[in-house]
């Protein structure tokens, strides 16, 4: 049994000095010094177990700092996966989708991206209190990798990254804004036309 665990922490040792880390137990590579985080649901899981890992991985996370991530969209599907015997369902699918944007300066948003987890659940209908406990429990975990999902695409996001988005953004925004002052100009020069007038009868 010694010997075992030996083995086991020698692994760990050897892992973790080759850079890899096993999921749930290690601490992100942030290059992001600051970060504001939202969503629409503001007192939601995700949001919170974001603020958290940022936090662990020392992001300081304000509301002024001039980049800022919202979650605008977490949606949760649930479908009958297989079926006993009976015809009642014997396992279950969920899936959870999140959306989310960055947003910079002038509130322009910088990029915006889309993830998605799948878990499976059984339905145990003899045990109905366990099989909601599993589920939540499933929902949980879900929870937890989108969350590890989202910040592994953050440790993507160095400085000068966002400031090239920042700056595409930017332009984008100069592009339309021209583009509608061209098209303003261009109606309040065009002559308005007359009422017909129809000969009197």
């Amino acid at each position: 049994m010694i010997k075992r665990n030996l083995l086991v922490m020698g692994l760990a040792v050897l892992l973790s000095a080759c850079g890899f880390q096993l999921r749930g137990t290690g601490v992100n590579q942030m290059t992001i010094p600051e970060l504001g985080v939202s969503a629409r649901n503001a007192y939601g899981d995700t949001v919170r177990e974001l603020r958290q890992a940022l936090e662990q991985s020392g992001v300081k996370v304000t509301d002024n700092a001039p980049y800022k991530i919202f979650l605008s969209r977490e949606q949760e599907d649930q479908r009958s996966a297989s079926y006993t015997g009976t015809g009642s369902t014997a396992e279950y699918e969920l899936s959870k989708v999140l959306t989310y944007q960055i947003i910079g300066e002038n509130n322009l948003t910088l990029l915006e991206n889309k993830l998605e987890v799948h878990k499976f659940y059984q339905q145990n209908t003899g045990n109905i209190a366990g099989s909601t406990q599993e589920a939540t429990m499933v929902r949980k975990e879900m929870t937890r990798d989108l969350v590890q999902q989202v910040m592994l695409r953050l440790e993507q996001l160095t400085p000068a990254r966002l400031a090239e988005l920042q700056a595409v953004a930017d332009e984008k925004a100069r592009a339309e804004a021209e583009a509608l002052e061209a098209q303003r100009r261009a109606e309040a020069e065009t002559p308005q036309q007359s009422p017909l007038e129809l000969p009197n009868q």
